[in-house]
């Protein structure tokens, strides 16, 4: 089992990596409904992503995360 900080070491700049996709993804998606406000919906995916953005930044939780993700993204229609 990995220390605290080798956990941190070795997957910090690869989490980043991945953040700064979502929020790049969410700013995208944002320009094209200000630039498209006719297609903008209420889309359950969108919803799904907040939801997960909220589960994952809840510090003080179990670490069963990967699970309630997966649980989550299992409503999709």
């Amino acid at each position: 089992m990995q220390t605290v900080e080798q956990v941190i070491d070795s997957e910090f700049l690869d989490v980043r990596c991945m953040l700064l996709e979502i929020g790049a993804m969410l700013d995208r998606y944002d320009r094209s409904c200000d630039q498209s406000p006719a297609e903008a919906s209420d889309d359950h995916r969108m919803d799904l992503i907040y939801r997960a953005i909220l589960l994952l930044s809840q510090r003080d939780t179990t670490a069963d995360r990967s699970e309630r993700l997966l649980n989550l993204f299992s409503e999709m229609p």
